[in-house]
């Protein structure tokens, strides 16, 4: 079904099932690995790491703690992409967390998880992202100012529309956009981490000199080094979707753990040797008074060839839009099946079939948060609520080990690793709180307003006949206006997470 759009799902298979088992180390192996890395690339290296080095530095208050910040929230990755492939193996179901945590802990926790995910999650990340965009476009023109309010809304709000009504039109352009804007983030990456060595090379190193490197703007607490790794974690944003190539995978047991200690630690070499390139050729105050630091990076650096940069990064960040809004649906698609979102998300275009009702939803709720947030508040917002939810999956593992512990797992990890997890990510959330609640009490705030629009949408049956008449009228209408019907589907992708199915 074209609306399959998790990764892992609408990319073609390159490893098959068998194959002579003599060649299976010198064959399989590699291709596993190149597949997933290839994920790695596309889901978690994105325009992400050209907005939050301002941001981790901000509340790191160092070269060197920022440093940390970014080589120590990869291995948080990593330990967290561990326990999502043992998810993914022993509950192999589309639609990930929201998924896992439906099968585990019922109707209730899922619901609030994909509630939180369609309102906060997907539209503040696509809303950051957007910002970026028309900062970048916009950043050359006012190289002595900030770019205007208005203009940077603006044009953020023309990239959402415009890919939007792509994605709508079209799976077909929207996987194409994917791959050609792939390449912006990558010489845009490769270009600064080239150039840093370079400058590194030749002797331009003061901010990294280990004495100058841990001279602190500020004194450092805990509180701002966990927003320090709230700022970071949205860069590496995307790590869980490593588990979704478990099904496409030969002897996921073996290939998916080797081909995470791969891709994981390459990412974050790629992050930190960024990020060590931007202090080779500019100083901590100039890295935190720049509005769009790669831009600022090539004009130091590049001359002439300075316009390579906001280029580079414009495209990134119009392909991350797109990758975004292309994913959301799938999220939507999953909780409309299930009965937890009206069924009209659930449809696709008769002739083009693009889901076109949650495109919709998910561009509306991208531009309310583009009229009312700032791009840093933001980060943080969506960081939280991203590592709330994290948090709640592996929880679900630890709790299933518990509960069932003879269930088939083709992959279990040690139980470190989720402990280990699940500690950091309570002294992370814990001090988060305590140093921007307003921030992060809104996001747990928005995710509890869905206890009882689950009680009365979901699991109340007995509504008066009037609310049903009304439910089916206004799906009808939104048939007719964006001409969408039900895919077909395979019954067993339809088998129900919960056996409360809501039915309407």
């Amino acid at each position: 079904v074209p609306v399959e759009s998790t990764p892992g799902h609408n990319e073609a298979v390159l490893v098959g099932r068998g194959g002579p088992a003599p060649y299976y180390d010198i064959l399989v192996f590699p291709l596993a690995c190149l597949y997933i890395w290839t994920l790695s690339l596309r889901n978690i290296i994105g325009s992400g790491i050209f907005i939050s080095p301002k941001g981790v530095l901000e509340h790191a208050g160092s070269v060197g703690l920022s440093l940390i910040v970014w080589v120590c929230g990869g291995g948080i990755c990593a330990l967290g992409s561990m326990c999502y492939a043992e998810l993914g193996v022993t509950i192999p179901k589309s639609g990930g967390d929201y998924s896992y945590v439906t099968e585990i802990f019922g109707g209730l926790v899922g619901f609030l998880l994909l509630w939180s995910a369609v309102l906060i999650m997907y539209p503040t990340t696509l809303a950051v992202i957007a910002l970026t965009f028309s900062n970048y476009v916009l950043q050359p023109a006012f190289q002595n100012c900030l770019p205007p309010y208005i203009a940077t809304r603006l044009l953020a709000t023309i990239c959402i529309l415009f890919l939007t009504w792509v994605n709508c039109s079209s799976v077909r352009w929207a996987t194409r956009i994917q791959d050609v804007f792939t390449v912006g983030k990558l010489l845009a990456l490769a270009l600064i981490i080239v150039v840093g060595l370079v400058q590194i090379c030749r002797g331009h190193y003061d901010a990294l000199r280990p004495s100058v490197a841990f001279e602190f703007s500020q004194d450092p607490s805990v509180g701002q080094i966990a927003l320090a790794f709230l700022q970071a974690s949205f860069a590496y944003s995307g790590w869980n979707f490593l588990n979704y190539v478990t099904e496409e995978v030969v002897e996921p047991r073996k290939n998916l753990p080797r081909a995470i200690y791969i891709s994981i630690p390459l990412v974050t070499l790629v992050y930190t040797m960024t990020n060590i390139a931007y202090f080779s050729s500019m100083t901590p105050e100039e890295l935190l008074a720049s509005n769009a630091v790669a831009v600022t990076f090539g004009e130091k650096l590049l001359g002439m060839f300075s316009w390579v940069m906001p280029i580079s990064v414009a495209l990134s960040t119009f392909g991350g839009i797109n990758g975004y809004l292309f994913t959301s649906s799938r999220l939507c698609f999953s909780g409309a099946r299930e009965g937890h979102l009206p069924y009209l998300l659930a449809m696709i275009h008769l002739k083009n079939c693009t889901p076109i009702p949650a495109l919709l939803v998910c561009c509306i709720a991208t531009i309310v948060i583009l009229c009312i947030g700032e791009m840093h508040n933001l980060i943080n917002y969506v960081s939280f609520i991203n590592y709330l939810s994290y948090g709640v999956t592996i929880a679900g593992l630890l709790y299933l080990r518990k509960k069932r512990p003879n269930l088939a797992r083709p992959i279990k990890v040690n139980m470190l690793i989720p402990i280990t997890y699940m500690i950091f990510w309570a002294v992370l959330l814990c001090f988060s709180l305590y140093s921007e609640p307003v921030v992060c009490g809104l996001g747990m705030v928005i995710m509890l307003t869905g206890v009882p629009v689950y009680f009365v949408g979901v699991q109340w049956k007995d509504k008066p006949k009037w609310i049903y008449r009304v439910v089916e009228r206004v799906t009808y209408m939104g048939q007719k206006v964006c001409y969408v019907v039900f895919p077909q589907e395979d019954p067993s992708e339809t088998e129900p997470l919960t056996a409360s199915k809501a039915n309407d």
